[in-house]
């Protein structure tokens, strides 16, 4: 059990997928104007992240490796996130209709999300267990929706302070995202 906890924790603080693997920048950068839609991207991205590490585990260790047909995982696991991804989008345009016009085209681009694709790759590589490969999904989710929230208020707070004209826009946002980046280097004795 401790095992399952410390790789929950390692994938959300220490192994952060956008903040020290730099997967999944472009909806990192690119929704994170206003809390309300990085949370939005984050709980999408937490479901979408998650469902697909177990359904990925279980094609993999289930099909392809049994097959010996291992060099088609990238590709199955990409038509997998592309389902999954077209499950969320349906429900969000829906049922929460203000979330799904705010994500725009950042909810597509989920499948092509190289932090979601990264996740699953990263399980099978590791070897690790369906349940293992769940958690893993799980915590790097989370730790994309804390990185993606946290700069979101970071953004929303800077709109008013007077930062210097060469600094707007996107310097400041990756100034932001850099000294984050060293703030969760910090979780790095944690584990």
């Amino acid at each position: 059990m401790m095992h399952i906890l410390l790789l929950a924790v390692g994938a959300a603080l220490v192994n952060n997928v956008i903040l020290s693997q730099f997967l999944g920048l472009c909806p990192f950068l690119g929704v994170s104007k206003s809390v309300n839609t990085a949370t939005g991207m984050g709980g999408a991205v937490v479901f979408v992240m998650t469902i697909a590490s177990a359904v990925t585990s279980i094609v993999y260790y289930g099909i392809l490796s049994p097959l010996g047909l291992d060099y088609l995982n990238t590709i199955v696991f990409i038509l997998v996130i592309a389902a999954l991804v077209q499950f969320v989008e349906m429900f969000l345009k829906k049922n929460m209709k203000s979330l799904y016009e705010s994500l725009g085209v950042y909810l597509p681009l989920i499948t092509t999300n190289c932090a979601v694709l990264g996740i699953a790759l990263s399980n099978v590589q590791n070897e690790y267990t369906i349940l293992e490969s769940i958690v893993n999904g799980f915590g790097s989710a989370v730790g994309f929706a804390i990185s993606i929230t946290i700069l979101a208020g970071i953004r929303e707070k800077l709109e008013y302070s007077d930062i210097p004209e060469a600094f707007k826009g996107t310097p400041i946002v990756l100034i932001t995202s850099g000294l984050m980046a060293i703030a969760f280097f910090g979780f790095a004795g944690l584990i």
